[in-house]
Parts: structure tokens; sequence; C-alpha cells
């Protein structure tokens, strides 16, 4: 873990904190190493989901859209394949 940076505090449940302290006992970690690797592992993923909103959001300023009715119909179809399959694989 990098040096330096700063120190922030959490109140965790007591459950958590036992479950954390049993596995940095067994992977020969800190908590705080476990948390820095939690946290930074939520940051990435809550950035990801960021750009894929920015994305979605730029498609449909775009006008790249598919109309709801045209989706229900998808997943209307999507069911009786299901349905057909289920039939086929019970015969």
């Amino acid at each position: 873990m990098t040096k330096g940076g700063r120190v922030v505090t959490a109140n965790l449940p007591l459950d958590l904190v036992s479950r954390m302290d049993e596995i940095a006992a067994r992977i020969d970690r800190s908590k705080s190493w476990i948390v820095h690797q939690a946290v930074g592992e939520w940051v990435a993923e809550e950035q990801r989901r960021y750009e894929l909103t920015l994305e979605a959001l730029k498609s449909v300023d775009e006008g790249r859209t598919i109309p709801h009715e045209e989706i229900v119909a998808m997943m209307q179809q999507r069911r009786r394949d299901r349905r057909k399959k289920g039939a086929q694989s019970a015969e």
C-alpha cells in the first residue's frame, strides 16, 4: 500500500469488523489493506457505472433509442421461444 494519504474513519457494524478480522488473519493482511482494496474496487465500479450512464444519456440525446412497444414485443417473443424450447426438451 502507498504511504501517505489521509486517514478516513468509518463506523462499521461489529459483525462486519469481526468477519474482516478473520479474513485479515487468514490472508495475513491488515484491515487497512482490506479496506483499501474494497474502497478502490468500489470507486472503480462506481466510475464505470457513471461512464456507462453518460454513454446511455448520449445515445438518448442522439436519438438512438428503441420504442417501448418494440421492447415489449421482443420480450414476448423471448418468452414464447423459451416456452417452446422448454416444451421440446421435455419431450
